[in-house]
């Protein structure tokens, strides 16, 4: 993600929906893309035609202990707290429909909103050229925000959130109030309600279109793409890759500074276990360098999950 300076949003746009009353932040001016960074290697594709369907959540599977959860998520939320950090997240057992919520104000998204707008492009009835599935891919993958800018200008812009909205019945997402996707608001509830229904279906994309977005993050780069960054990359493995590091993991992160004030935020979400049998979603917002935040928002899911694992 891009650096967005912070700047006091002022008149209508400082509701943003939502109670932050955020300092917001400014985007760079768009306007003709770039031409994107070179991107990092891309190993390990699976080739066309070969990926795994979709699991269904195993209906007869024993329930998921959560026992303790709530707890160590209260105390990982306040010990983040003491560092400064303000964190929203929620858990789903997607067998058993338990859910664990640790705190579920809006934020805003960052490089997560690069889901909703891979759905939205591959709900269109055409195909999706040689070149545009290159990109695609690398947006999902290495969070690429150059191809992720142009998707979102030939869709349509801000219109993309509306459908998603509409189609996964998000009560807590709205459009970007200066009409850049990245400061799209959202909620960890939101975000888990879309992945459980892109799993199922139930959200409308055919499930063959939702293993293409699966099966990219499950490929997540341990680099992202990120202009403003010495080298031109960024660590994206904080949050659930690292603190659940002994699981199988399919994530999609977003990041950026600064919000509402010199606040660096960190968003991880995605779907977890062998089984895509869960789905999280974290957000941290923290005055603080980018490596603290990162360490912050993992240490929150490793307290919450201590050996690595759900």
């Amino acid at each position: 993600m891009r650096r967005r300076p912070s700047r006091l949003v002022m008149g209508a746009a400082a509701a943003l929906a939502v109670a932050l009353v955020a300092a917001g932040c400014e985007a760079k001016v768009y306007g003709t893309t770039p031409a994107p960074p070179k991107a990092p290697p891309v190993t390990g594709v699976a080739p066309q035609g070969e990926l795994a369907p979709l699991p269904q959540a195993p209906p007869d599977e024993p329930a998921a202990t959560f026992d303790g959860l709530a707890d160590r998520a209260r105390q990982a939320t306040a010990d983040a707290a003491k560092a400064g950090a303000k964190i929203s997240a929620v858990v789903l057992d997607r067998n058993t429909g338990q859910i664990v919520s640790s705190g579920d104000q809006p934020f805003p998204i960052a490089s997560v909103v690069k889901l909703f707008i891979a759905d939205d492009l591959l709900m269109r009835d055409e195909p999706l050229s040689p070149v545009d599935r290159r990109s695609l891919d690398v947006m999902l993958r290495s969070s690429d925000d150059s191809a992720a800018e142009i998707f979102w200008n030939q869709l349509g812009g801000s219109a993309v959130i509306g459908r998603i909205v509409a189609r996964y019945k998000l009560t807590g997402t709205s459009a970007p109030y200066d009409g850049h996707w990245d400061v799209t608001l959202s909620t960890a509830s939101d975000l888990v309600r879309y992945y459980d229904m892109l799993l199922d279906g139930s959200g409308g994309l055919p499930r063959d279109k939702a293993e293409i977005i699966l099966s990219n993050l499950a490929l997540s780069t341990p680099m992202a793409i990120d202009g403003t960054q010495p080298g031109g990359v960024y660590p994206q493995r904080f949050g659930i890759p690292d603190g659940l590091y002994a699981e199988p993991v399919a994530v999609k992160q977003g990041w950026f500074c600064c919000w509402n004030g010199a606040n660096q935020l960190h968003v991880s979400t995605g779907v977890i276990g062998p089984e895509r049998r869960y789905v999280m979603a974290i957000s941290s917002l923290q005055p603080t360098d980018p490596a603290a935040a990162r360490n912050t928002i993992t240490q929150v899911v490793k307290t919450m999950f201590p050996g690595g694992r759900i």
